[in-house]
Order: C-alpha cells, then structure tokens, then sequence
C-alpha cells in the first residue's frame, strides 16, 4: 500500500499572541532552539515516507526534501489544506495518506509511522496516546477522500464522527498536545 504523509501547516495561529520582538507566528516560535513547525516535520520525516507533502499558507516556511503546497486560500479554513493535500495524495497515486498538523511537536516518528502501518483493510486509522484518541495522525483511506470537506474550518474530523465504528485506533508513544497560544508554549518549554 502506497502511503502519502501530509503536514498541515497554513493557519493563521490567531490564538498565539507572541511576546514583544517574537515571531508574530505560532509555527515560528522557538521550541527548544527551533522553530515548532520544524519539530513537527522533522519527526514526519524521520518516520521514513517516500512522499511527504507540508502545506503552507499564512507564514511561508522553508523545508528543504519534501513537496511544498502553498494554500492562497488558506483563510478559508483547514478544509482547503486537506483538500490540496488529497490532490497531492491523488497524483502520487497513493492509497492513502497520513496527515498531521505542524503545532503538534510532540507526535513523534514512530507515531506517524504506526498509523502509516496499520492494516490495509482500515480506512480511517487514528492514534491513540495513553489510551486517549489522538485525534493525529489520521490516515485515510483513498475510497474515504469524496467525503472529506471541501470547505470550512474543519479537516477529518466529521469524518472520523460519521464512521465512528469504523475508526481503527492505534496505540502510539508521544503526545499530541498542540500548540496554540503562549501560554501552551511556555508550558512545554519549562517542563
């Protein structure tokens, strides 16, 4: 099965008020001496896809060895992110792709990768962390990729409500915790 990661990462982070001189960006705050977005794609990377594909949108970012997508109309809401990545996923003729969001750090290679390698007969895998729905990764399944939004502020989610009992959980290490406002980032850079 051909699997297609997907990083979303074209917000507006309109809850990140940074510090005065900051980055005016969510994605562009310091984690531990790198911006956030970076830990995010570093950990996709590292999990080993042939495709990856990072949308962007309202701050350019700069990663070097994946496929680009700017979103113009990424304002819109997440939908049309998800939808420019399903038309990446649909021209690298994959079966299914993994996607995540660029404020969530702390979901790590091997998480990417358990939801990637979960059996082919799932067609809506999440992660689970300590127990709890994840709600990323998320892989989706090719036949699922019509009923995804085209429009709106929301990703899988509907989805994932609509086939509840058809959602293949997947136990995974790390955590996905986002990050969404200062005071998020200043409890993981302090802990």
């Amino acid at each position: 099965m051909r699997v297609m990661a997907a990083l979303l990462a074209a917000g507006r982070g309109s809850r990140f008020r940074a510090p005065a001189g900051g980055p005016a960006h969510k994605l562009l705050a310091d984690l531990d001496g790198r911006p956030l977005w970076r830990h995010s794609l570093d950990h996709l990377v590292a999990a080993g896809f042939d495709d990856v594909v990072v949308i962007t949108g309202a701050v350019a970012l700069d990663p070097a060895g994946v496929t680009v997508v700017h979103n113009p109309a990424w304002a819109s809401g997440q939908a049309s992110s998800l939808q420019l990545a399903i038309a990446a996923a649909t021209a690298a003729d994959a079966d299914a792709i993994v996607v995540g969001l660029a404020d969530q750090p702390f979901i790590g290679p091997s998480a990417w990768r358990a939801v990637a390698d979960a059996p082919p007969e799932c067609e809506l895998v999440v992660a689970t962390y300590d127990g709890r729905r994840g709600p990323n990764p998320v892989r989706i399944g090719r036949a699922l990729w019509p009923q995804l939004p085209t429009e709106g502020d929301e990703g899988a989610r509907g989805l994932l409500r609509r086939l509840e009992g058809e959602v293949c959980l997947v136990a995974c290490v790390g955590s996905a915790a986002d990050i969404d406002t200062l005071e998020d980032l200043e409890r993981w850079t302090s802990s």
